[in-house]
């Protein structure tokens, strides 16, 4: 029982020690202590894409599966909320082909926390778009990156097949 409080009494000295000399835990750096409308913030210019829904390309995926980039502007699109989702009125299943656009994949057709599938209803759990899917920018690479993907096969560069893969290794 000694050793511990010894342990632990040395513990709690170290710790103000190291606090005394960096300046305390508040001092790590980061945004956190600074105000939002500081002179000192710099951050990247960045230009989103300002193609209208309809008139831009398909962005190839970043690798298998990965949530494809919005290729448009969604400026007068937002906010969007349960209730009003204006990304549906285009890519909901029902609607895509005839609009030629991207349908919603079939797991956002299934609630995963129900286990169940919901029909032609979106569910609760993915009607936030932006959640996952983001606009595309011309933002330069902060680091490099040297990845390349591999595709099982050249559909899945603009398609999903989650749900049909979902449990593979699994069973």
């Amino acid at each position: 029982m000694k050793k511990r409080l010894v342990l632990f009494m040395s513990v709690i000295a170290l710790l103000f020690v190291a606090c005394a000399t960096n300046g305390g835990i508040s001092n790590l750096g980061g945004f956190r202590n600074m105000s939002l409308e500081s002179e000192n913030i710099n951050l990247a210019d960045i230009n989103y894409s300002g193609t209208m829904a309809g008139e831009s390309v398909l962005i190839e995926r970043s690798f298998e599966n990965a949530p494809p980039l919005i290729s448009h502007s969604i400026e007068d699109m937002l906010p969007i909320t349960k209730d009003n989702n204006t990304c549906l009125s285009c890519h909901d299943k029902a609607i895509a082909a005839d609009v030629l656009a991207t349908a919603v994949p079939a797991t956002h057709y299934y609630d995963y926390r129900l286990n169940k599938d919901m029909g032609d209803t979106i569910s609760e759990a993915r009607f936030n778009c932006t959640q996952c899917h983001v606009p595309q920018s011309n933002a330069k690479p902060l680091v490099g990156n040297s990845f390349k993907p591999e595709f099982k096969n050249q559909e899945l560069k603009n398609r999903s097949n989650l749900i049909d893969v979902m449990n593979e290794g699994v069973e």
